[in-house]
């Protein structure tokens, strides 16, 4: 973000903003001719090393009194084992609290970059990471749905719902279209669309500051008014970035307790 922003005070780039900023080129010098390599895949990759080493690091010498880096560790996975996965699906979810865990931190980290700085962009501002990270928690419910039900029963049970016959002509395209189509598309684009609106305000704020000290000396008064701005969106985007981390691994809960309930 800064870095177009000195762009845009240099008078080299256009303003507003387009969907053209998200897309950016590779950061490796060989790769200049494809984007397989990007700013945005470089993050995907820190999010992961990060991870794993932390909680390698916070474990690999378990205390009884638990160090401040053992005892953050642990507070994590208690948040999300108590507070996820037991009060979603009950003691059954104990053993989807790592999964849950993994999936929250991840998103977490990730939308996170979106105001860290020299980062500034969140990789979920891309529809391809949302929806790879929908499509695992689709796969993740249907799987244990069929292994507890058996494959039959599990659709059946998903299809049917306890309604009059008339009626379920009407209702087994809805509850196919609910459940096999709406829950991973709106996994996937409720996080990608607060991200990429999230990124985008903050963007105009940012950049339009530059355009109106650059446009007009009168402006600059109003140019500062914008700079503020961005700076109370940074804290509403550090709100929106846990609460669609925590919202993305609810519902990936509710949907893996829904897969294990008897009724559907």
């Amino acid at each position: 973000m800064f870095g177009q922003a000195n762009v845009l005070a240099a008078g080299q780039a256009g303003f507003p903003p387009t969907v053209d900023d998200f897309y950016l080129p590779s950061i490796l010098p060989w790769g200049q001719d494809s984007i397989w390599f990007t700013k945005i895949t470089a993050m995907v990759w820190i999010a992961v090393g990060v991870l794993i080493i932390f909680f390698l690091a916070t474990y690999r010498n378990p205390q009884l009194v638990p160090t401040k880096k053992q005892w953050f560790a642990e507070s994590i996975y208690g948040f999300v084992r108590n507070n996820i996965a037991v009060d979603m699906i009950g003691h059954q979810g104990v053993r989807f609290a790592p999964y849950f865990t993994t999936l929250f931190c991840f998103v977490l980290l990730t939308n996170a970059f979106a105001i860290i700085p020299f980062f500034q962009i969140s990789p979920n501002s891309h529809i391809a990471f949302p929806a790879i990270l929908a499509i695992i928690s689709y796969v993740l419910f249907n799987y244990i749905g069929i292994k507890k039900h058996g494959f039959v029963k599990y659709f059946k049970n998903s299809l049917i719902p306890p309604a009059p016959w008339y009626i379920l002509p009407l209702l087994i395209p809805i509850e196919l279209f609910s459940t096999f189509i709406v829950r991973p598309f709106s996994l996937a684009v409720r996080l990608f669309a607060n991200m990429f609106a999230g990124h985008m305000l903050l963007l105009v704020f940012t950049l339009g500051g530059f355009a109106m000290l650059s446009a007009n000396a009168w402006l600059a008064p109003v140019s500062v008014l914008s700079w503020v701005m961005t700076i109370a969106l940074t804290f509403l985007e550090f709100l929106v970035i846990c609460l669609q981390a925590y919202v993305f691994t609810v519902l990936t809960a509710s949907y893996v307790q829904g897969a294990l309930a008897e009724e559907h």
